[in-house]
């Protein structure tokens, strides 16, 4: 693509580059922006620890009270120019953020093992130990529930999509690629 797009949403699955990619992003002019940060902000809020499970938790509560776009609103109304907008989980965030001008979906996925090995290296409070745990957790955010996560359906509606199974520099090529 000749023009950069003004709007990059960032969905995919645990472990597999999002963040990266959010920072490569912004490390080319783009403000960045994550729908996780908003139930940062609800936990901080309430005194909560941020962790896997509260994360969900909270954004599963925030959907069904707000509508399942809830969080892309909260976004949006931050941004200004240029951004990355991360943590995409459900369509109708996509179909919300389909509708600014600009807006362009790409995914990030690797294999699940790759991403397991990843996710313990980075020492977050995941709430998995286990490959099969991380799976029965990431699970959970495949619902098909509206005030649930979908990541898969986001998958699905993504406008291009990079697999995240090699090396950093691979991976920065193929966002170069994007871009």
């Amino acid at each position: 693509m000749t023009d950069h797009p003004r709007l990059i949403g960032l969905t995919g699955t645990n472990g597999a580059g999002k963040g990266e990619a959010a920072a490569f992003f912004q490390g080319h002019g783009f403000a960045g922006h994550s729908l996780s940060d908003v139930l940062r902000e609800e936990l901080a809020k309430k005194g909560e620890n941020v962790n896997r499970d509260n994360l969900i938790r909270t954004g599963n509560s925030l959907r069904r009270r707000h509508g399942a776009d809830v969080l892309a609103r909260r976004v949006m109304r931050r941004v200004r120019g240029k951004a990355v907008i991360d943590s995409i989980r459900t369509p109708q965030e996509v179909a919300f953020l389909k509708k600014q001008k600009g807006f362009i979906l790409l995914a990030i996925d690797a294999p699940p093992a790759v991403r397991f090995e990843r996710v313990k290296r980075r020492g977050r409070d995941e709430s998995a130990s286990t490959l099969e745990a991380f799976r029965r957790k990431e699970q959970e955010e495949m619902t098909d529930r509206p005030a649930g996560q979908q990541i898969h359906r986001c998958l699905e509606l993504a406008d291009a999509r990079i697999i995240n199974d090699s090396t950093l520099d691979a991976f920065h090529r193929k966002l170069e690629e994007f871009l």
